[in-house]
């Protein structure tokens, strides 16, 4: 037994001593020693005791020195070796297999470094973090980062302020540095609010004192995150407060001050308008009043119904102001609605193009007949009639009349008088004569051939501008007034008649009401109108007349074509002899054709434009009045015919431009001349 005991012993001790053996031999330490070593040898030593394959790029070159009384481990040895290469300005990369790329600082962060996620690494390792930042702009940060960061070797800072992160790459102990930097400047900062509820003040009013006194102050001495800021909600008559906790109170203190109840029971307010009419103003402000009063009636308890608050509005044209009596809520409402009632509404300038072309063309061929003895053919189809011609050349021929006179001696005599034609039938005949017209008269037989082609253009062009209020009508004429008779009254026995004549409007018109939309589209009620008085009928005059009306959705500078008001005649007359008139080629001789053709083709084209502010404005009326005032200089450059020393009117130079007040010397030379004038005097 003793034996077997002794023998357990020994081998509990000898299995001891192999795995204490084994436990050494398995934890290798280095204790690392060079002295003036070439940089290339010392890293081969360094990959033969990690049994790493690392590559050295040519670039890197040197000796070192390095003595160490400790004995290292594995991985101390490692950062041993990568020190030792940060020393003099090396780096190692670590690619995904394993091995180690030794290369020089500045060449590192172009290489394969890998991106890490946590802190796995603390020392001279290569690496590249991605950090979110959260409460500050990395646009601000990255300075700061940047002179914390090694530049000038292997270390880079990049912020992308879309995602608001930081790209950091450099050795693993300064990159997590940075880190830990950043984690401790992206601090929210005290983001609490306070809410304060008016009891007497408008909310709106309110805001405008603090701000104003913020304003006074200069320039913030603090962080905009740290800056007080409020804000009026008007739905509640309450004000917001966000900031710093020692300014938020600063200035809850001061709105709790302010908001008292005045010393008088007066609640009148004068409200100056900038831009909005106060008569237009006043049936809103009092159908709103009367809107709440409605509603507050509505949700009171039954013992309060019966109270009713007056409200007293009243508009002062001469000072366009408006005069409102009410208590303290139905003021501050009334009040907020005339602050968004009264903005500076836009304009729009509708510039209008109209364009009329009208084209004629006509023929027109006849041959009449007549005979001396009786019969003959006569066409009124635009020719002039044989009948009366020759009637009215009989008229215009002289004639010879024979007079038989008593002398003195009692003996009759017989004279001759010639007695000159009359041209007027002539004159009116000859006077509608178009074209051509040959007659001939022979053995008591007469011919008359007229011909007449007639060719009419003519091309309308007017651009009428108007400019109008947002949802204002605007209306343009260019014509004329034409009378036209609408009845007649005689008295008793057709004594005293009289007329009773109305004028019309006859040219071009443009009526056009513009509505801005959201964006920059413009809907134009557009009225259009060309007229023209076309000529006399047998009552009164006639008028020719194109008119549109529609309503269309145009944007901001954009053109719209309104018209393409087509109007096509074609019309043929022939009048001829039957059966003499239907032979061919001889039948010429008896009939006569008229052919005419017309087309008339109006266009109208519509461009608004959107003016909301003055600078808009003056810019088109400077443009407008340049392009008059080179029209007239251009006139005055051709000068007047038979008044060669004659100039023309020509607008003034259009001269907007800002004028300064003098200068300080300025102002003193010009009082010291005036000065020394007056003791001359």
């Amino acid at each position: 037994m003793r034996l077997n005991r002794l023998f357990s012993h020994l081998s509990i001790a000898a299995c001891a001593a192999f795995f204490a053996v084994a436990a050494s031999l398995s934890a290798a330490e280095y204790s690392p020693n060079f002295k003036g070593t070439d940089i290339d040898e010392f890293i081969n030593i360094v990959g033969k005791n990690l049994k790493k394959t690392i590559i050295v790029d040519p670039n890197v070159r040197g000796k070192i020195t390095v003595r160490s009384y400790d004995l290292l481990t594995e991985e101390q040895y490692y950062q041993f070796f990568l020190n030792v290469l940060q020393v003099y300005g090396f780096a190692v990369v670590e690619m995904p297999s394993g091995v180690l790329k030794v290369v020089r600082d500045k060449d590192a962060k172009t290489s394969n470094i890998p991106v890490i996620e946590g802190t796995p690494f603390d020392g001279d390792e290569m690496i590249t973090r991605v950090v979110p930042v959260y409460n500050v702009s990395v646009r601000e940060l990255a300075p700061l980062l940047r002179q914390l960061n090694d530049q000038a070797g292997g270390g880079n800072v990049v912020s992308y302020d879309q995602s608001n992160v930081m790209l950091l790459t450099g050795r693993a102990a300064v990159v997590n540095r940075l880190v830990e930097i950043i984690e401790r400047v992206d601090k929210a900062g005290d983001q609490e609010v306070d809410i304060i509820k008016l009891k007497y003040a408008s909310a709106s009013e309110m805001v405008r004192i603090v701000d104003s006194i913020n304003k006074s102050q200069g320039a913030k001495q603090a962080p905009d995150i740290l800056e007080p800021r409020v804000v009026a909600d008007d739905r509640t008559n309450s004000i917001i407060v966000s900031g710093d906790i020692k300014a938020r109170q600063r200035l809850i203190n001061l709105i709790e001050r302010l908001d008292s109840e005045l010393e008088t029971n007066g609640n009148t307010r004068v409200h100056y308008l900038k831009y909005a009419k106060a008569e237009d103003l006043v049936k809103v402000l009092q159908g709103v009043s009367a809107g709440i009063q409605a509603e507050e009636q509505g949700a009171a308890t039954p013992q309060r119904r019966s109270s009713k608050r007056d409200v007293s509005i009243e508009a002062h044209p001469d000072s366009n102001a408006l005069v409102i009596t009410a208590q303290p809520d139905m003021l501050r409402s009334l009040e907020e609605v005339i602050r968004q009632l009264d903005i500076r509404r836009a304009q729009v300038q509708v510039e209008a193009i109209i364009v009329e072309v009208f084209e004629g063309d006509g023929t027109q061929l006849g041959v009449q007949w007549i005979s001396e003895n009786g019969g003959g053919q006569q066409f009124t189809n635009g020719t002039v009639p044989i009948g009366s011609l020759g009637v009215a050349l009989r008229q215009a021929e002289d004639r010879e009349v024979k007079k038989t006179v008593i002398s003195a001696n009692g003996e009759p005599v017989q004279t001759t008088e010639t007695i000159e034609g009359d041209l007027t039938a002539l004159a009116n005949l000859l006077g509608g004569l178009n074209g051509a017209m040959y007659g001939v008269v022979k053995d008591g037989w007469g011919a008359v051939v007229q011909a007449v082609s007639t060719d009419t253009n003519s091309n309308v062009l007017a651009t009428p501008h108007i400019t109008t209020m947002d949802n204002e009508e605007a209306f343009f004429i260019v014509g004329q007034e034409v009378p036209i008779i609408t009845g007649s009254t005689t008295g008793s026995n057709n004594a005293n008649p009289f007329q009773t004549v109305d004028r019309k409007e006859v040219g071009i018109k443009l009526k056009v009401t513009p509505q801005i939309n959201e964006g920059t589209a413009v809907q134009l009620t557009i009225e259009q109108e060309v007229s023209s008085v076309s000529g006399t009928t047998g009552v009164d005059i006639s008028i020719n007349k194109r008119e549109l009306k529609t309503t269309v959705l145009v944007d901001d500078g954009g053109t719209v074509v309104l018209g393409g008001l087509i109007d096509e005649d074609v019309q043929e007359s022939i009048s001829k002899v039957p059966l003499l008139g239907d032979i061919p080629l001889l039948g010429h001789l008896f009939k006569s054709t008229s052919t005419s053709k017309r087309k008339r083709n109006l266009m109208v084209f519509l461009r608004p434009t959107i003016v909301k502010d003055g600078v808009t404005m003056n810019t088109i009326s400077h443009r407008k009045y340049n392009f008059i005032r080179a029209q007239q200089l251009d006139r005055q450059a051709r000068g007047i015919p038979l008044m060669p020393f004659t100039d023309t009117p020509v607008l003034p130079e259009w001269d907007d431009s800002l004028a300064l007040p003098p200068s300080f010397y300025d102002y003193m030379d010009k009082k010291q001349a005036g000065e020394a004038k007056d003791k001359q005097d």
